[in-house]
């Protein structure tokens, strides 16, 4: 199963929740990474591409919940 199906499985709080970790984890990499101790870089992209996998997820739930009023 892809992880954007996995995304779309959970709710809008949930979502919520996993894209502020995400951005708080990022934020960490980077400061590691400005500090030439972050060992694995590519952590930063895949952490940044599910972030935006979320935002997507997030954008299509709050759409369908507007047009289902």
């Amino acid at each position: 199963m892809s992880k954007i199906a996995d995304f779309k499985e959970l709710t809008i709080k949930e979502l919520e929740a996993r894209k502020s970790e995400l951005r708080h984890e990022a934020f960490n990499l980077r400061i590691q990474q400005q500090g030439g101790q972050l060992e694995k870089p590519h952590l930063l992209r895949s952490i940044r591409r599910d972030a935006a996998r979320i935002e997507t997820v997030l954008a299509e739930k709050r759409n369908a919940a507007k047009s289902a009023k």
